[in-house]
């Protein structure tokens, strides 16, 4: 089996020691993502931003996403999101999970993760 392991250079993949995304079995894994911002909805959307392009690099999309993991410090701001993830996985919803739990700094307000079926 082939992997493939895509970086973006975020100052937590060298610091911690992980990849953005790890293409292996036919899936795309990309790991937990944080964004940028004041706010929940704009960091949600950096997030998606940085998983888009990790995609792209692996040659999937928001289409090919079948497992979402939400991850917010407080669950009271998931519901901002809700437009902006309706939005970007449209009509293909991938299963979803939303965790409550700390984040890796406090002025992260949500986390991202996915996992995509490689398009054949």
């Amino acid at each position: 089996m082939t992997i493939r392991r895509i970086s973006t250079g975020g100052e937590f993949e060298a610091k911690v020691g992980y990849c953005r995304a790890v293409v292996a079995g036919g899936f795309v894994h990309v790991a937990g993502t944080v964004g940028q911002g004041d706010g929940v909805a704009e960091q949600c959307r950096s997030a998606l931003a940085t998983i888009g392009k990790a995609l792209a690099e692996a040659g999937a999309s928001f289409a090919d996403v079948v497992r979402v993991t939400y991850m917010l410090p407080d669950r009271h701001e998931f519901e901002p999101c809700w437009p902006i993830l309706t939005e970007t996985f449209g009509a293909n919803p991938p299963a979803a999970t939303m965790i409550e739990c700390g984040l890796i700094d406090p002025k992260y307000r949500i986390e991202i993760e996915v996992t995509a079926l490689m398009p054949e």
